[in-house]
């Protein structure tokens, strides 16, 4: 690979590149199109998928089909007029219902942390070093995650290396590059050394554990014990996290996804107090409406507003 080549490639996200080469594989291999497209053969694609993949998928399918275009030095077809009509009508006879994960509640983070303090000591209890690193690693990524706000892909890519502990105060998790930075500047974010629940106490005992000193932070382990050189793949971490709050007596732990984490910490820093500027920065949310999509009103319905209303309204009139 050429040094040009290496810097086109490190200028896209991984899974970006991923999700990409998986779409035009769909259009090319699985559906039996051509490429270069034309703006007709994609607008026949479009159609053809809009009663089984989602108004979002087909938007991913599109991006990617333009920058294979692009890249290759072709005129981009999804521009055309033709498809931008179709995926209008698609649009409005099959409007996408946003799917959230369910956030994961600060009394579930505590059952669960509980049920791996006890698996944990069982293990060390029964020379089970496997299952100790194990449920060690587990407990690490799910406090980071929670107190962190971090997505999957976050949890994958964090390197030993990138953090730095603060004794009694928290942690700094340096990451090259995010989703959000567009100018590749590099992210800073902190967790807090906390008296419960500490995700700085479950990170330091799981890198001791482990005895890492630089790589990947969450790694698989097999069944003897031997800890992997490579970072757990992003796609292993959703069946792992329902696997653990399944095992942990968690109800309806399929519901749950690689946003729960992020969702679980949003709801219960607004139910908190903070306010809306305080949780973009904490995150690293760029604007309001990527926040707002992670918050859940404290009374969705609007119940407990529309009863102190009536009350008021009732005693008023009493009077």
């Amino acid at each position: 690979m050429s040094k040009i080549d290496q810097y086109i490639r490190a200028a896209t996200r991984d899974n970006t590149r991923q999700s990409y080469q998986s779409a035009v594989r769909h259009f090319e291999v699985d559906w039996g199109g051509f490429l270069p497209a034309t703006a007709d053969s994609i607008a026949r694609y479009l159609a053809d998928h809009a009663d089984t993949l989602a108004i979002n998928t087909l938007r991913q399918r599109l991006a990617a089909l333009a920058q294979w275009h692009i890249d290759q030095g072709f005129p981009d077809p999804t521009k055309a007029p033709v498809v931008r009509k179709v995926f209008r009508g698609i649009q409005s006879l099959h409007p996408a219902r946003e799917k959230r994960a369910k956030p994961l509640q600060i009394e579930h983070l505590e059952q669960v942390v509980q049920w791996l303090d006890a698996v944990i000591t069982g293990a060390q209890a029964n020379h089970d070093r496997a299952a100790e690193l194990r449920h060690t690693r587990n407990k690490a990524l799910l406090l980071l995650g929670f107190w962190r706000g971090f997505r999957s892909d976050e949890l994958a890519s964090l390197q030993v290396e990138h953090v730095e502990l603060v004794a009694g105060e928290g942690m700094s998790c340096y990451f090259p590059q995010t989703k959000g930075d567009r100018t590749y500047q590099g992210t800073t974010f902190k967790a807090p050394a906390l008296s419960r629940l500490c995700p700085v106490e479950a990170y330091t005992a799981w890198v001791a554990a482990a005895h890492l000193n630089a790589g990947p932070v969450f790694r698989a382990i097999d069944r003897w014990g031997h800890i992997g050189d490579a970072g757990m793949h992003v796609d292993s971490l959703v069946p792992l996290l329902r696997t653990i709050l399944s095992d942990a007596g968690i109800a309806s732990a399929t519901l749950y996804s690689g946003h729960s984490l992020r969702r679980g910490f949003a709801n219960w820093a607004s139910l908190n107090g903070w306010d809306l500027k305080t949780l973009m920065e904490y995150v690293g949310w760029k604007n309001a409406q990527s926040a707002m999509r992670y918050v859940e009103a404290a009374d969705p319905f609007a119940k407990h507003r529309i009863e102190q209303s009536i009350a008021h309204a009732l005693s008023r009139g009493s009077k």
